[in-house]
């Protein structure tokens, strides 16, 4: 699923090609992808787009007559500017907005269609959307000390729960860890005062890299190659290479589609953290350290 740097860069890259612009024709392909009535969804035709921002991992289309639209990509969901009245594919293609100049395509290469659009007007209403997550730039350290601690978790629980921080998901937490250099399974009620500003300052740093990344790949073009794996990361999605650190295989630990990612020396000390249906399959011959 897209995280705040990816979400930040399609804000930034949609503001480039078409606030100020008036949205001439909005396409439908796929009718489950808009998830209200009224408004109708029709009514944004003829609209100027004002601007755009980010409410976790959902892009806020602005519109003139205070309609706004939350495009909520999910996890296949994604976004291309193309020449306008470019054609939908009918395999992936979910809607169109076109401009003079061009088109943003709504796709989602997945079967689930779980990709929304949801129209409302007011940002009271945009604020019924919030899944309730801090904005890790604009808090102080004493809220962020209690938003993570209101209950107890493993941190890598705590750092992907969009009721607790926004915007970040099980990619960049993996990073996030790795750099802190913090076991994803610690228990967030036994972090100290000083270890919650370290991770503070790591999050906001890891998270800025990023989005000043793509700011420098992507120039004034548009993201289109939008993914969780990327080469330069250093733990998440690269089992069994080298830490870049250390030199030591980067472990995993897989949970439903999920898989968490870490090193054993700069972050557990040597342990391995337990796969819970691969240990319990092993029993006794699970193999919980490096020299096992």
């Amino acid at each position: 699923m897209p995280e705040y740097p990816d979400i930040q860069t399609y804000v930034e890259a949609l503001e480039r090609h078409c606030a100020g612009k008036t949205l001439n024709k909005l396409r439908i392909a796929s009718p489950f992808v808009v998830r209200t009535f009224d408004p109708m969804i029709s009514s944004l035709e003829g609209k100027k787009v004002l601007g755009f921002s980010n409410l976790g991992k959902r892009i806020v289309w602005v519109f003139e007559d205070d309609h706004l639209l939350i495009v909520h990509l999910m996890i296949a969901g994604r976004l291309r500017w193309k020449k306008a009245g470019t054609k939908l594919n009918r395999k992936n293609g979910l809607a169109a907005f076109d401009f003079e100049d061009g088109s943003v395509i709504f796709t989602e290469a997945s079967s689930k269609k779980r990709a929304s659009m949801h129209l409302v007007i007011g940002k009271e209403a945009v604020a019924e959307h919030d899944p309730g997550g801090i904005d890790v730039f604009d808090c102080t350290l004493d809220e962020f000390i209690a938003a993570m601690t209101a209950s107890n978790h493993t941190i890598k629980r705590a750092l992907t729960d969009p009721k607790i921080l926004s915007g970040i998901g099980n990619a960049y937490s993996d990073e996030i860890l790795f750099h802190a250099q913090m076991s994803p399974y610690v228990q967030t009620q036994k972090l100290s005062e000083e270890d919650y500003a370290a991770l503070l300052t790591t999050i906001r740093t890891t998270l800025t890299e990023w989005v000043e990344r793509f700011r420098e790949e992507l120039g004034d073009g548009f993201p289109d190659k939008v993914t969780a794996f990327r080469e330069e990361m250093c733990v998440h999605g690269k089992f069994k290479e080298p830490c870049t650190v250390c030199g030591t295989k980067i472990q995993r630990v897989r949970r439903a589609s999920n898989e968490m990612n870490y090193c054993p020396v700069c972050q557990t000390g040597g342990k391995l953290l337990s796969d819970r249906s691969l240990s319990r399959l092993l029993k006794d011959d699970w193999q919980k350290t490096l020299e096992d």
